[in-house]
C-alpha cells in the first residue's frame, strides 16, 4: 500500500512539472502579444522589436520543453538559430542565398554584421513552423521538411515588408513585392528547409504529434501580422495583409484540422 501511495504521490508532481513549461510558454506568448500591441501604438515601434523576438523565442522553447524536455528544446532552438545566423552572415557578404542586402545599425547588438535578434527569430519561428509541419505531415520525411519550409517562408511575406518600413535593412536591387526581390523568397525556402532538417534531427523524426502551444504561437503571429498590416500600420498595406494572412492562415488552419481531425 505504501508503494502505491508513493506512486500516486509522484504522478501528480510529475504532471505539475509537465504543466509548468506550458504555463510559462503561454505567459510568454501573452507578453509577446502585449509587446506587439505596444509597438503598434508607439511612435517608435522599432524599440520593441528585440523584445518581441526574444519573447517569441522563449515562448517557443518553453512549449517544446513540455513535449520533448529542456535538452532537446534548447538544442533544437540553438541549431535553428545557428543555421539562420550562418545564412545571414553569408548573405550580407555574398548576396547568397537571398540576394544583395545589408543591415542598418538600428538593430543591435550585431555579430559580424548580423543582428542577434534576427538569428533568434529564425529559431523561434522555426520551432513554430516545424510544429505546423508535424501536424500536417505526421509521417515525417521530405514532405514534412517541405511543408515546414513553406510555412516559415510564409511568415517572411509579412516580415520583410515590415522590416523595410522600419529601416532595419536595405536591398541593393529592390524587387516587385513591396521592394523585396523574389530571390529573397527562394533563399528563405532553402534556408528554412535546412532549419526544418536540423530541428527534425534533434526533436525526433518519429515525432507524430505537434505541440498545441507552438501551433497557437504560429497562429497568433499570423493573426497579429494580418491585423497590423490591414489596420494598424500607417499607411496600411492590404496587399501584404492578404498575401501573408492567406499564406500563414492556410498553414495554421491545416495544422489545427489535422491536430483535431473530425
Amino acid at each position: 500500500m505504501g508503494h502505491v501511495r508513493g506512486g500516486h504521490a509522484v504522478r501528480p508532481r510529475a504532471r505539475m512539472r509537465a504543466r509548468l513549461p506550458v504555463a510559462a510558454g503561454a505567459g510568454l506568448l501573452l507578453a509577446m502579444v502585449a509587446a506587439q500591441v505596444a509597438s503598434g501604438i508607439r511612435p517608435e515601434p522599432v524599440r520593441l522589436t528585440s523584445v518581441v523576438v526574444l519573447l517569441l523565442g522563449a515562448s517557443a522553447v518553453a512549449f517544446l520543453t513540455a513535449r520533448r524536455g529542456p535538452g532537446r528544446a534548447a538544442g533544437a532552438f540553438t541549431a535553428a538559430v545557428a543555421v539562420g545566423y550562418a545564412a545571414e552572415w553569408i548573405g550580407v557578404r555574398t548576396g547568397v542565398p537571398f540576394g544583395e542586402y545589408s543591415y542598418t545599425t538600428v538593430l543591435w547588438p550585431q555579430v559580424g554584421g548580423v543582428p542577434v535578434v534576427v538569428a533568434a527569430a529564425w529559431g523561434g519561428m522555426g520551432l513554430a513552423a516545424h510544429a505546423v509541419a508535424t501536424a500536417i505531415v505526421p509521417s515525417g520525411g521530405v514532405a514534412r521538411v517541405a511543408v515546414g519550409a513553406a510555412a516559415l517562408t510564409a511568415w517572411d511575406l509579412f516580415l520583410d515588408p515590415q522590416m523595410l518600413r522600419l529601416g532595419l535593412w536595405t536591398w541593393a536591387d529592390p524587387g516587385p513585392y513591396r521592394g523585396v526581390p523574389l530571390s529573397n523568397f527562394a533563399g528563405w525556402l532553402a534556408v528554412s528547409a535546412l532549419v526544418m532538417v536540423v530541428i527534425d534531427a534533434i526533436v525526433g523524426r518519429a515525432e507524430r504529434a505537434a505541440s498545441r502551444g507552438l501551433l497557437a504561437l504560429y497562429s497568433v503571429m499570423a493573426a497579429m501580422e494580418t491585423l497590423a498590416f490591414a489596420a494598424v500600420f500607417q499607411p496600411p498595406d492590404r496587399l501584404v495583409a492578404a498575401a501573408g494572412g492567406l499564406s500563414m492562415g492556410t498553414f495554421a488552419v491545416l495544422a489545427w484540422r489535422r491536430r483535431w481531425p473530425r
